[in-house]
């Protein structure tokens, strides 16, 4: 009977220590989300699978080009994926389609079309010290930034970058932020 009640507590123990972990890295490292829509094309797609990482923020300061996750403001268990493109104390405007930063052009290269429409950016955005100013690649299918919706993001608002696609598996990798 001895040999049963040891086994049995082992059994609970490890059990315990698996539903420790799993929190804990849920909680403060990696968190797996889906995309949802297109706003993301042609870097993510709708129903990519991906591994977000929680815990590089903790370390460093967000980049411009990271493609980052947050909640959606209006909405529970919602959650946005976007490129970060402004950073804290940067001036954000967008004319004919394309995104200056204190004045001068941002070149990018993942952009599908020309944007249409320049949104809360046709006039200049200054970014406070805790703000950052998000766009969905497929820019003219995204609510980012310039829809007042969804705004600037704040820091304490990222949840992760995103790190890693684990669905589809012939596009499995590391995401490449540019």
């Amino acid at each position: 009977m001895k040999g049963i009640i040891k086994e049995l507590l082992g059994w609970i123990v490890f059990i315990f220590i698996v539903v420790a972990a799993s929190y804990l890295v849920i909680t403060y490292v990696g968190q797996r989300t889906e995309v949802s829509q297109s706003s993301m094309e042609t870097t993510l797609s709708d129903g990519d699978q991906l591994i977000v990482d929680k815990i590089s923020y903790r370390f460093r300061e967000p980049s411009r080009y990271d493609i980052v996750v947050f909640p959606y403001r209006y909405e529970e268990n919602t959650y946005y994926i976007k490129r970060i493109i402004g950073l804290p104390g940067e001036t954000v405007q967008i004319v004919d389609g394309v995104v200056w930063i204190d004045g001068q052009p941002l070149h990018e290269h993942y952009g599908n079309e020309v944007m249409q429409d320049p949104g809360l950016a046709a006039d200049p955005i200054t970014l406070g010290d805790d703000e950052y100013f998000v766009l969905g690649d497929n820019r003219n299918n995204s609510q980012d930034s310039r829809a007042a919706n969804v705004g600037l993001i704040h820091r304490d608002e990222l949840l992760g970058r995103a790190w890693v696609r684990i669905w589809p598996f012939s596009e499995f990798g590391v995401i490449k932020h540019e």
